[in-house]
Parts: structure tokens; C-alpha cells; sequence
């Protein structure tokens, strides 16, 4: 198998996870590196490990949440892919990202939220599923509108 040539040529394979509270909203995360451009936690497949296992493993990383305080909800039946913008392609992200979608519900409202594990994210609020989609870069909007058509019966 031959080296990737360029990061146009590949989009990563990763993971993304829809946390939802009892009532309906989902955890939404603002990036460190991009103030005012909010998302739901995510991050890329790791060799030699599945999605369910990235999905637990990046959650914990990015915001402190461990298996233990999630119910696991749903799984969208195939990967989103979105493309980036070209000037964020890079050898890490390629052209953009196939991500695998799961829906959690918290099991506790009281369990911490800590960003600075990873320090992707440099705030956190609970949002309507929608408010999101408004406030998460244009590039996403399409594969949150897909993953809102199947998750979003379950949020209410």
C-alpha cells in the first residue's frame, strides 16, 4: 500500500457522539482554535480500533465523560462524510472527515464536564439539536441536518 500523496486525495475515518440530557438538549462544545464555531465532540478512528470503542475513547479525551455515565441511544447506520474547507486540509484531516454518528443519553445530570483533558474545546452549554446546526460551521450543517433526521425522534 502506498503513502498518501496529498490531503486531497483522502478524507479520515473518525467518529462523533450526540450527547443528549433528559431534556432533549445536546452537549455542544466550542472550539479553542475556532472561538463562536460550535460542534459535538469527535475525533479520528485509531488503528486496530472500532468505532464504539473510538466513540467512549473520544468522548472521555474531549470532554471527561466516562462509559459508565452515557446510555447508548442510537448509531446512524453508515458514515458522514463532510469535506473541509481546501485551507484547512491538512495530513491529519485530509480533504475532510467520514465520521460514524452515535446518540447518548446522559445517565446523570450531574456529571462533570471537563474540557481541558484534550483542550480542544474551550466552552460547553447544552443547545437545542437545531441552534446547533445554526452555530456549527456551514461545512457540517448538511451531515447534523442527516444525523438530526434519524436521532432527533429520540431526543424528545
Amino acid at each position: 500500500m502506498g503513502a498518501v500523496k496529498s490531503p486531497s486525495q483522502y478524507f479520515r475515518a473518525g467518529v462523533g457522539a450526540v450527547i443528549a440530557n433528559r431534556y432533549g438538549q445536546v452537549l455542544a462544545c466550542e472550539r479553542t482554535d475556532a472561538r463562536g464555531s460550535w460542534q459535538f465532540p469527535q475525533g479520528g478512528l485509531k488503528k486496530d480500533e472500532s468505532p464504539a470503542q473510538a466513540v467512549l475513547r473520544e468522548v472521555r479525551e474531549e470532554t471527561g465523560i466516562r462509559k459508565r455515565d452515557l446510555e447508548l441511544l442510537d448509531a446512524y447506520p453508515q458514515p458522514l462524510a463532510y469535506e473541509l474547507p481546501p485551507e484547512y486540509w491538512s495530513p491529519k484531516r485530509g480533504r475532510g472527515q467520514a465520521l460514524y454518528w452515535f446518540l447518548f443519553r446522559l445517565r446523570d445530570a450531574d456529571v462533570p464536564i471537563d474540557l481541558e483533558i484534550a483542550g480542544e474545546f474551550c466552552a460547553w452549554r447544552w443547545m437545542g439539536f437545531e441552534e446547533l446546526t445554526r452555530v456549527t460551521p456551514e461545512f457540517r450543517r448538511p451531515a447534523y441536518r442527516q444525523i438530526y433526521e434519524r436521532f432527533g425522534r429520540l431526543l424528545s
